[in-house]
């Protein structure tokens, strides 16, 4: 195991089409309750040298992300953090309110990757409040979670800076070839959410990631990482457990061959483990509002 001053040096950023650096691997929150269990879990992930934070306003746990960053004594340019708008907050005006309200959750003066959650609402609207917030210094980066639809098409299409990111499932069973495709002359990059496919047994006991396991002296979640690493995903992998935080982010002194990625390749079969129909999105999860 690396230490925390060797994990900073190996670990690889991506320089997003608007020229902002991004580290590649980073932290999720998603299902983390509470601001306390927060606090504590991104706490201990920066500890381990961890820079790069994914939360939502939908996850209702801002401020724990804010306050372990604020109590972590890393100065705070040297902290990535991406949230997400719900599609309650969509709209031009509206947005930008509910930008303002984002940084005093997060106790911060700007947001380094701001995200559209979901592909429904006045998502034109909304991206017209994200550029502005991009001029007036209060977001750095803005992108797109969860659309895959022909409304990736209405974004690009009205968009007078281009997303730098769609947050996206992606996993070696998908992928996302074709998605990659769609918005490769866009240069924007993959994000990933269940990166080890929810933590399917059936994922991480396929015999390939058995057999790179036992070769490299990683554990199959391990490799599964790394191939996310050399395909050019970013990825933020949950856990609170601080025996796997240790070992998600040791990914970095050990490389898969061509033949190895290839091997994981072979994997693609278009299972997703999310496969809610948009309509059915659209009228369960546009109920929701997050609290303030």
């Amino acid at each position: 195991m690396s230490t925390t001053e060797e994990m900073l040096e190996e670990q690889t950023h991506i320089t997003l089409n608007d020229g902002n650096v991004i580290p590649q691997f980073g932290f999720g929150v998603f299902m983390i309750e509470g601001d306390d269990a927060t606090e504590k879990a991104c706490t201990e992930a920066m500890g381990l040298g961890y820079r790069h934070i994914d939360t939502a306003h939908a996850y209702q746990n801002e401020r724990g992300v804010g306050a372990a960053v604020a109590g972590s004594g890393v100065p705070r340019d040297e902290v990535w953090i991406t949230t997400k708008l719900w599609p309650s907050e969509y709209g031009e005006g509206k947005t930008s309110a509910a930008i303002d309200k984002m940084l005093d959750r997060l106790g911060t003066d700007h947001i380094d990757l701001l995200l559209l959650h979901q592909q429904f609402g006045d998502h034109i609207g909304a991206w017209k409040d994200m550029e502005k917030a991009i001029r007036d210094g209060r977001v750095r980066s803005i992108g797109l979670s969860n659309f895959e639809s022909e409304r990736l098409e209405e974004v690009l299409e009205a968009a007078e800076i281009m997303p730098s990111v769609l947050q996206v499932e992606c996993h070696p069973y998908y992928p996302q070839h074709q998605l990659k495709e769609r918005i490769a002359r866009y240069g924007i990059a993959i994000e990933s959410w269940y990166p080890l496919g929810h933590g399917d047994a059936g994922l991480l006991n396929e015999p390939v990631f058995v057999e790179l396991a036992e070769k490299h002296g990683k554990t199959p979640a391990q490799i599964i990482l790394r191939w996310h690493i050399q395909e050019g995903n970013i990825v933020f992998p949950k856990t609170t457990d601080p025996e796997h935080m240790k070992q998600n982010i040791d990914i970095f002194d050990f490389e898969l061959t061509d033949d190895e990625m290839a091997r994981i390749g072979a994997l693609d079969s278009g299972k997703r483990f999310f496969n809610v129909p948009l309509e059915e999105q659209e009228r369960t999860l546009g109920a929701f509002v997050p609290a303030d």
